[in-house]
């Protein structure tokens, strides 16, 4: 039976190294916030020739923190899961610093062209400047030596998101796209949610023993959170279908109030996208339509 617990209680440790297995290591970086939780996990892998996963906002003690946790040793490969600014501005100082290969699936995109008319709201929080060295496709291993990293495409949070896979340890680093704490922000037209449930199942079926992901503690038992994780994102998905249904038209707005209960201001805007998200979806599928384009002003109906 899957089930959907969050678990919020996390120690993040900040200015120090947390060792969590045999040549993996966690520092999270001090950048608390609504999105954010406790602040980025960054990982740390190896031990004689090291790797990073995701080396966090541009910050100079977390940088500090970083290079003292390698203690001299030399840092090779510089993994990014995706370009939002708590994740990928630090990779460019710290390849200045060590000489490491910056590798993820690409620069920043879009999931899909601008409407007319509409602005990109997240524009803000994404690393535009971002451009790794080597661009990795699904499946691909890159080996360190005593290490294999394997990129698994995850998009839907972001359209490069990319997930990596610690092959020896059956171990996914699962950045954005997976977290224990909080369902993860899909906001368009930088998120898709199609492309976010798609890799969901992708994940699903790899069935991974352990899950890190870029904020918040390790997720226990990934296989039943993930199916608790697609239950409760179908459900979402159901709730605003009802709420339209139930009604002629309505707003994003209205579809907040009637779906989200005890929504905390600050999250407001999200939560508008993460419907807008839905919507798309809903959409796509012929099960609501808008009279305008699908947008955060536009009414919705069902069909």
């Amino acid at each position: 039976m899957s089930t959907l617990t969050f678990n919020t209680k996390f120690k993040p440790n900040h200015g120090n190294v947390t060792e969590l297995d045999d040549g993996i290591y966690r520092i999270t970086a001090n950048n608390r916030g609504p999105m954010t939780f406790e602040g980025t996990n960054t990982y740390l892998i190896g031990k004689e020739n090291m790797a990073i996963i995701d080396p966090g906002p541009f910050d100079s003690d977390h940088l500090k923190v970083i290079l003292n946790a390698l203690e001299g040793r030399p840092l090779s490969h510089i993994f990014v899961s995706h370009t939002h600014k708590d994740h990928s501005p630090l990779a460019k100082e710290l390849q200045s610093l060590t000489g490491a290969t910056i590798y993820a699936e690409g620069p920043h995109r879009a999931a899909r062209s601008l409407q007319a008319g509409e602005n990109n709201l997240l524009t803000e929080s994404s690393d535009l400047d971002f451009s790794p060295d080597v661009e990795l496709s699904h499946g691909q291993i890159i080996d360190g030596g005593d290490w294999q990293i394997q990129a698994v495409h995850t998009p839907g949070h972001t359209a490069n998101h990319c997930a990596f896979a610690y092959l020896e340890r059956e171990t996914l680093f699962s950045a954005d796209h997976v977290m224990a704490w909080s369902t993860s922000f899909i906001g368009p037209p930088d998120g898709s949610m199609s492309d976010y449930m798609t890799s969901l199942k992708i994940l699903i079926d790899r069935d991974d023993r352990h899950i890190l992901p870029g904020h918040g503690p390790e997720v226990i038992a990934p296989k039943d959170f993930l199916l608790g994780l697609q239950k409760h994102r179908k459900s979402r998905e159901q709730a605003i279908l009802e709420a339209i249904k139930a009604n002629d038209s309505l707003l994003i707005s209205e579809i907040i109030g009637l779906v989200y209960q005890n929504l905390d201001e600050r999250l407001k805007l999200a939560a508008s996208l993460s419907t807008l998200a839905h919507l798309e979806d809903l959409v796509e599928q012929g099960e609501i339509k808008t009279n305008d384009t699908v947008s955060l002003k536009s009414r919705y109906q069902r069909v």
